[in-house]
């Protein structure tokens, strides 16, 4: 990267009366965007940096070199990051006919998008074995708290007052905290050595307190990648205790196409399209958590909802009647409007593209592969890396560290020294049931040559733990920032943005 001049802050190379475009002189803003109220304008400029065109593009295009995204290389990171999202999604989802789409406009005049939201819903249902789904959520973790908010409603309705949730101590972080944002108190169930539920555990406790259930949330496979071979036993203790069945959706890259959470006795259950269906979610968005739940619960989803029904449109020029799509408000069921009302329409664009460019059939490989490059990654590493749990994973495995340990060399070392071989490190020290949790997901589409090439890497960086144990507890060494204390940021804070804005 060219530091000397482009690593600088934007506003640092600002220089006031330079800029990057001009507009003809004979512009006429009025035709091309609306005049705002007084109450809405700024009293004074705002405070933006001054760049001339190239130094705008050479800036932000260095700085991207210092960050890493799946353009760049193998992303390993495990859990719930989706690494695949092809460019024809990205291409449809900015097609002018739907990124210019406003939220308030008639659904009358936007059929189309609403009949993506409609046809999406079917699909997830289908690929869930649920009944309907609600495309309203942003993100997996709203997707949960809207779950558990139906469930709530569900028992609430029923004349039922249960308010404990039954939750893995394996599982992800959001589950107990989604389950406490919705007012509901969080009961631990326990694992076993091989990570999965202790049934036992879970008797015990619905004997203890059966009543009180409303329900048991569950990621299949598990944070540690283990198919929980139980979870037909598991779902019928708790349908028997009057408890509902919650299917926490992120890993279900490792079952697309293989089996269904509807059929496996979930009731309801969240889909993180950013990781299933394409658009990668790092940074903190975008996302979507579609919900889906079986019949008889469809009432407690929130609306708005998609439906397709026979429109009338009652026009004096042109009176017409066609089979189309509304949107159902609830108890006020009409014709309205289209948009944030239904969570990113982008995101729910790629994911619809990804289902129908793989199709029926080639869907149905996504969770074998899947499960195959985990495989693979596991036998090829074991002799290096310790394996706590034996036999088959599904779509990730976790090590417990390197199996020597003797030089000192940790799982944040591991990780670090990986930055300088051109790849992103794995999810490190989760899930947390292992002190030196490594955990790596290729996903499905990595070609053998990828993954054979990591794990080359993954073995030279156990031999240099060895042979050279400070090389590697110093590393990253070839990165444009080297080793840096991992909460010094955190601690103390350097607002470099308002320190620059100060000195002009």
């Amino acid at each position: 990267m060219n530091r000397t001049l482009y690593g600088n802050l934007i506003f640092e190379l600002s220089k006031k009366g330079r800029k990057g475009y001009s507009l003809p002189q004979d512009y006429d803003r009025t035709h091309t965007t609306a005049e705002l109220p007084e109450a809405l304008r700024r009293k004074e400029a705002a405070r933006l940096p001054e760049c001339d065109e190239l130094t705008v593009v050479r800036h932000y295009t260095n700085l991207s070199h210092n960050n890493f995204g799946v353009n760049d290389g193998f992303y390993p990171l495990g859990s719930c990051t989706m690494k695949y999202n092809p460019v024809i999604n990205e291409e449809i989802a900015g097609l002018k006919a739907f990124a210019g789409l406003h939220p308030l406009q008639p659904a009358v005049t936007c059929q189309g998008a609403l009949e993506v939201y409609y046809n999406l819903q079917e699909s997830l249902a289908e690929l869930a074995g649920l009944s309907e789904f609600t495309l309203n959520p942003c993100a997996g973790a709203h997707g949960e708290l809207t779950g558990l908010m139906v469930i709530r409603a569900y028992h609430e309705a029923q004349g039922n007052k249960r308010t404990k949730v039954l939750i893995p101590d394996s599982a992800h972080g959001t589950n107990p905290a989604s389950a406490a944002v919705c007012g509901l108190e969080v009961v631990e169930v326990k694992s076993l050595a091989d990570g999965t539920v202790d049934v036992e555990h879970l008797r015990q406790l619905l004997d203890e307190m059966g009543e009180q259930v409303a329900a048991m949330m569950m990621t299949n496979p598990n944070t540690l990648g283990i198919f929980e071979p139980h979870v037909l036993e598991i779902t019928e203790m708790v349908h028997k205790a009057g408890g509902l069945m919650y299917y926490d959706g992120a890993n279900l890259n490792a079952l697309l196409g293989e089996c269904r959470p509807g059929d496996m006795g979930f009731d309801v259950m969240h889909i993180n399209l950013h990781k299933t269906f394409s658009t990668p979610h790092g940074g903190g968005g975008p996302g979507s958590g579609p919900v889906g739940v079986r019949k008889g619960l469809e009432q407690f989803l929130p609306t708005p909802r998609v439906k397709k029904v026979v429109v009338n449109y009652d026009s004096e020029s042109e009176p017409s009647e066609w089979e189309g799509f509304m949107i159902d408000w609830g108890t006020d069921t009409a014709l309205g409007s289209v948009g944030n009302f239904f969570g990113n329409f982008g995101v729910m664009l790629k994911a619809y593209a990804y289902i129908l460019s793989l199709g029926s059939e080639n869907i149905k490989q996504v969770g074998p592969l899947a499960t195959l490059n985990a495989n693979y990654i596991k036998e090829r590493l074991k002799d290096d890396y310790l394996l706590p749990i034996k036999g088959l994973c599904k779509h990730e495995v976790v090590f417990d560290g390197l199996k020597d340990k003797s030089t000192g060399v940790t799982t944040m070392d591991v990780a670090k020294r990986l930055l300088d071989y051109g790849y992103h490190a794995p999810t490190i020290y989760f899930p947390l049931l292992f002190h030196e949790s490594l955990m790596i997901e290729p996903t499905e589409n990595e070609s053998k040559e990828t993954i054979d090439a990591f794990i080359d890497v993954m073995h030279k960086i156990a031999e240099e733990a060895k042979t050279d144990p400070e090389l590697v507890k110093t590393a990253p060494h070839n990165t444009p920032i080297g080793r840096v204390d991992d909460v010094l940021a955190a601690k103390q804070p350097v607002t470099t943005y308002w320190k620059a804005l100060e000195n002009k």
